[in-house]
Order: C-alpha cells, then sequence, then structure tokens
C-alpha cells in the first residue's frame, strides 16, 4: 500500500521566530517520523504545487488573501497575538494548500493509496477573512471545497487538541462536508461545543466532541466507533481528510491532552477503513513538542501503509482517571451527548 508523502523547502522557511512553538523544525521532525517508521518501501514522496488563487477563492476571500501577500511582500510581521508572517510566508502557505490539491490529483491517477502532508504553517483556524492561532490559509478547507465541486462527499476529520474553527466555518451550512472535530474544550480558541450542529442545508453535519482535559485515547476510539463511524456509514463519504494535530500528544506542551503515538495509529486504521483506498489524505496541523511529532507522524503513516508501528503503547483512562471512557466518566457523556444530537438531525 503505497502512501505519498509531500512536503517542500518552502515550508520550512516560514519561520515565526525564535521560540515561536509553531517553527520550521517541525517539517524536520515529522519526515523523521516517517523515515523511522520503517516503511520507506512503501513511501513515495512528492514536492507539492502552489494554489492558484482560484482555488484558495473557494474557502477565503480574495481581499484577504490579497491582504496576506501584500503584508509578506512588504516584510511581514505579526497578525495577531499568535500568528506572524515573514517574507517567505506567502509562498509556504500555497505549498501547504497546493499539497492537498496535488495529493487529490495523484491519488486519483492511482499512484498511491493515501497521503500524508508534512507541511506548514498549519490551517485549520484560518477563516474566510483572516489567519489566526497560527494558520493563514486553510489547506485542508481548500482541498474539501475543490473535492466538492467536483461532484464528492468529504469527510473531514479533525482530532487537533484545538477546535478547527475555521473548517467549520467554512462548511457549517454545506451538506456534502461531514466534519468532525475531537478537541480540548473549553480550550482556544473557544468554538467547537456540543451544540454546534451546522444549520440550514447542513444542519447535523457538524459534530463537536469537546473532551476535557486529561483525555486519553480510549475515550477517542470511543468516539470514532460509537459516533464517527455511524456517521460516515449514514453520510457515506467518498473522501476522507483528516486535520491531524498531535498537540493532543501527553508531551505537548501547548494542551492537556493525554494521547499517545499509538493512539494516532488507532485513529488512523479505524478511520481509513470509512472510504476506498485512494481516497485518504491526512494533513500535519498542530503538535509542538518534537519528539512526539515524529514519533505520532510515524505511526500515522505506517497505518496509512497497512503497518503496525506502535513507538508507543495506546492510552486509556487519562492521568487522573477522571478524563478516560470508563462508564459514567465525562468523556464517554461527551461522546454520547454529540451522537443524540447527531440522530437528532439525520433520524428526525
Amino acid at each position: 500500500m503505497a502512501v505519498l508523502v509531500g512536503s517542500h523547502a518552502a515550508c520550512a522557511e516560514h519561520d515565526p521566530g525564535a521560540g515561536h512553538p509553531e517553527s520550521p523544525s517541525r517539517v524536520a521532525a515529522a519526515l523523521r517520523g516517517v523515515a523511522e517508521a520503517g516503511v520507506a518501501e512503501a513511501v513515495v514522496h512528492f514536492s507539492p504545487r502552489r494554489a492558484t488563487r482560484e482555488e484558495l477563492a473557494r474557502v477565503h476571500d480574495v481581499g484577504y488573501l490579497s491582504y496576506l501577500e501584500e503584508r509578506c511582500v512588504a516584510g511581514g510581521g505579526r497578525l495577531d497575538p499568535d500568528t506572524v508572517v515573514t517574507p517567505a510566508s506567502f509562498d509556504a502557505a500555497l505549498r501547504a494548500a497546493g499539497a492537498g490539491l496535488e495529493a487529490a490529483e495523484r491519488l486519483g491517477r492511482g499512484e498511491a493509496t493515501a497521503a500524508f502532508l508534512a507541511v506548514r504553517p498549519p490551517g485549520h483556524h484560518a477563516t474566510a477573512t483572516g489567519a489566526m492561532g497560527f494558520c493563514l490559509v486553510n489547506s485542508v478547507a481548500v482541498t474539501a471545497a475543490a473535492l466538492v465541486a467536483r461532484g464528492e462527499r468529504v469527510l473531514v476529520v479533525d482530532w487537533d487538541a484545538h477546535h478547527g474553527n475555521g473548517t467549520q466555518a467554512a462548511f457549517y451550512d454545506e451538506p456534502d462536508v461531514l466534519f468532525v472535530s475531537m478537541h480540548q474544550y473549553p480550550f482556544y480558541p473557544g468554538s467547537g461545543a456540543v451544540d454546534e450542529v451546522g444549520a440550514g442545508a447542513g444542519a447535523g453535519s457538524t459534530v463537536n466532541v469537546p473532551f476535557p482535559a486529561g483525555t486519553a485515547g480510549d475515550a477517542y476510539r470511543l468516539a470514532v466507533d460509537e459516533l464517527v463511524v455511524p456517521a460516515a456509514e449514514q453520510f457515506s463519504p467518498t473522501w476522507l481528510l483528516v486535520s491531524a494535530g498531535y498537540d493532543a500528544h501527553r508531551a505537548d506542551p501547548l494542551t492537556d491532552l493525554a494521547l499517545t503515538a499509538g493512539d494516532f495509529a488507532d485513529l488512523t486504521e479505524r478511520l481509513s477503513r470509512l472510504v476506498v483506498p485512494g481516497r485518504r489524505i491526512v494533513f500535519l496541523e498542530g503538535g509542538y513538542d518534537l519528539d512526539a511529532l515524529a514519533a505520532s507522524v510515524g505511526a500515522t503513516v505506517a497505518a496509512l501503509a497497512g503497518e503496525r508501528y506502535r513507538p508507543e503503547a495506546a492510552s486509556s483512562g487519562g492521568p487522573d482517571g477522571s478524563g478516560g471512557a470508563a462508564r459514567g466518566g465525562r468523556a464517554e457523556l461527551v461522546v454520547t451527548a454529540a451522537r443524540r444530537l447527531h440522530e437528532r438531525y439525520v433520524h428526525p
């Protein structure tokens, strides 16, 4: 089972500055994880093209894109307290968005069964009109919008520790995108409550699973098995896109969740079954402990290749037992509430 791995040198040239957690070294760490996974024979590297302005405009306001480019050309600067651009940032964002588009094209030609994109800056917080949370262009949303434009039905699963507010907003009233976010809550950016379920024609096509701090992998597996799988069977997706943030790892310095590399392998295996081979793309989002990032990416890519690689065992129960999936625990209650809300819309 061949796996495309997309990356580009431009993605390492976007540098928010010394001490910023979203550093250029994240790309090298991700690629190190791929190399250490022992699946070199299955990996096919490619260098992604730039996304075009027309492709980006399916998701982003053209005025925002012009502003972003002009800020970069003028030398860059701080766009918000967390998000910084430099002269190289716009090209990096174009390559990151283009990676998903090119991966879909290559998979459509039968070059592999899945793709992993080791690109940055991340994208899932970027909205139609602005950057935020380290994100400039919403790469997963740009790819999803391109697929929908040609008649596909797209399942987007976001397991980053932070809610994918930008992706949710892009498809909140879109019936051909099923967006699922599993994240720490309450937490940045403040959205992602369980009752955010979509609107209009898209009512029921947004599913939020807001886990408490301390939640471990057993709760995520429960959410996939009891909520995501049934929702996907009802939705019948033709493509799976994953916003793979590894800041849900227990070692991450910015978050309070308790997952391991083994958990990300489990999630990848379970989610991959929801679409046919050749229709799976995984996008790097967050993840700020470099060793945890490397191990987790390696486990993910190995799972995409159909190989078992577990540099860490899967987790359960949370650090104090209160965040796990034990019957009656907070995480199980969250999953139950999300499932019942979703079923209210798909089975009125």
